[in-house]
Parts: structure tokens; C-alpha cells; sequence
């Protein structure tokens, strides 16, 4: 896997280090401008978090659980990315923020979403 990332960011090195303690390899990539990351991978910005990465053919935008990344790549359902849009309190790499109900969704080709995943109560 492959992380975007601006240079001043520590919560994405939070989720990095949530992705890594999964077992993922991260490559770290630091950017200071990661709109154009994501619009060569279809997210649109709408569902921007603030870090990309990519996983096989899927994007995977924000704060993301590692959990949801690996049902991804193993069901391989139709879409282009699966989002964390903003930085909800309580996802990886959000977790000193507290702790609020929110959602992980797959976005497809035109850009629409579907929620995918449901955490902290949502």
C-alpha cells in the first residue's frame, strides 16, 4: 500500500501506524497538495479525508479501519474507493479526539456512495 500524505499531518501518521500494526506494508509518500492524487484515483472531494492511499486497484481516502480495507480487497465489490470523509473522532489515527459514530463509504465510477462500513455506533 502506498499512503499520500502532507508533511504536517500527524493524525495520518496515526492511521499509517494502525495500517501497519494489521500487518500492511505502508510506503509513505508526502505531498503538499494531495487533490490531484485523488482526482487521478476518482475521489471526488466531496469524500476527502486528509491522506490517500492506494491498495490494489482501490483508493482508499481518510481514516479508514484497517478491517474495512481488507473486506475491500477480498470481496472486491464495484467501485473505485472507499472513503472516511473529514477526520471523524475515534478512527484510526483519530482516536485522542474522542469518539463519534460515522461511516466508511464506496464510491463508484460517477462519483456516487454507498456506505460500506458503520463504526463507533453508527
Amino acid at each position: 500500500m502506498t499512503a499520500y500524505k502532507t508533511p504536517w499531518c500527524g493524525c495520518c501518521d496515526g492511521w499509517v501506524a494502525h495500517m501497519r500494526a494489521a500487518g500492511w506494508t505502508v510506503e509513505v509518500v508526502e505531498r503538499e497538495d494531495l487533490a490531484p492524487i485523488r482526482a487521478r484515483y476518482g475521489v471526488p472531494d466531496r469524500y476527502a479525508g486528509c491522506h490517500t492511499a492506494v491498495a490494489g486497484t482501490y483508493a482508499i481516502e481518510g481514516h479508514v479501519p484497517a478491517d474495512d480495507v481488507e473486506r475491500l480487497l477480498r470481496e472486491r465489490p464495484t467501485g473505485v474507493a472507499l472513503a472516511t470523509p473529514g477526520m471523524p473522532a475515534g478512527s484510526p489515527g483519530m482516536e485522542a479526539a474522542g469518539r463519534q459514530p460515522y461511516v466508511t463509504l464506496l464510491i463508484n465510477r460517477a462519483g456516487e456512495a454507498t456506505v460500506f462500513g458503520r463504526h463507533n455506533g453508527a
